[in-house]
């Protein structure tokens, strides 16, 4: 399992997605261009200590990511029918979240095996990236058996 943000733009989302994964224990990739520097003091006040213990790899574009990554590409998406919670996960899947302001462009929605949304009221336009991811990814990994044991965690 792995998360993926294409192009995002919010340093604090970016941080608080790799204190995610360095909880989870899940790689990080991000692929630019990025509406901030990697080295923006917000992104290391979001992502504390924490980013020391995520494993984040930065990829130049899509091309590069593409390049460098196999796997089934689960696009999360407020355009998506398939409810998280009706998605079969498996261990190997991309987990990918486009920009906070445009979501995905039409390439990664070409390319994604998988379309899914988080279920939420109706007139609501979307959940903060960081939250979407980290309840995706939970979900995922509760499904595949890759969440820590509760002895690990509160």
């Amino acid at each position: 399992m792995r998360i993926a943000l294409n192009n995002p733009e919010i340093p604090q989302n970016t941080g608080g997605v790799l204190r995610l994964c360095a909880c989870f224990g899940v790689p990080l990739d991000i692929i630019e261009p990025c509406g901030f520097q990697m080295t923006d003091a917000k992104l290391k006040r979001a992502g504390m200590d924490y980013i020391a213990k995520a494993h984040m790899t930065v990829h130049k574009d899509w091309d590069a990511f593409r390049a460098a990554r196999a796997g089934r590409l689960v696009l999360a998406t407020t355009k998506a029918s398939v409810p998280i919670y009706d998605f079969a996960f498996q261990t190997g899947d991309i987990l990918i979240f486009g920009s906070e302001s445009s979501g995905a462009p039409d390439y990664v929605h070409a390319a994604a095996d998988a379309r899914i949304r988080i279920p939420m009221r109706p007139n609501i336009r979307s959940f903060n990236l960081a939250v979407s991811a980290g309840i995706i990814l939970s979900e995922a990994l509760r499904q595949t058996g890759g969440l820590p044991s509760s002895d690990d965690g509160v």
